[in-house]
């Protein structure tokens, strides 16, 4: 089942406040975006965050699950989305300690 285009902007209003916040539709998904680092999945209505150290000292006992088939476990938020302060800062924290996505590779033409 995909998400919904307005839960999906409901979560990014809800976190808002932690930096450059966006989205992005993959594979009838999406991912959650703060400051150019994925942060985020949000699948079948659900929001699972990037494990992260701080995270995990935050939120205490984390809820964690794989946002699809086959995925790492991440961090399933569901009684604390609608604190816009508390979910901020988790993904402030989540944003600081995911490193920054590696520069992509200028590609050539092959020529034949």
């Amino acid at each position: 089942m995909a998400s919904d285009l307005e839960f999906v902007e409901y979560v990014c209003d809800q976190m808002s406040g932690a930096g450059k916040v966006s989205y992005r539709k993959m594979f009838g998904e999406y991912a959650i975006y703060c400051n150019v680092k994925v942060v985020a999945l949000v699948c079948d209505n659900q929001l699972f965050v990037k494990p992260t150290q701080g995270g995990r000292s935050m939120i205490g006992t984390p809820v964690e699950a794989p946002p699809y088939k086959g995925a790492k476990p991440y961090f399933l938020i569901d009684d604390k989305l609608d604190d816009s302060e508390w979910i901020t800062d988790l993904i402030q924290i989540t944003t600081t300690e995911t490193p920054a996505p590696l520069p992509k590779k200028a590609t050539t033409k092959r020529l034949r």
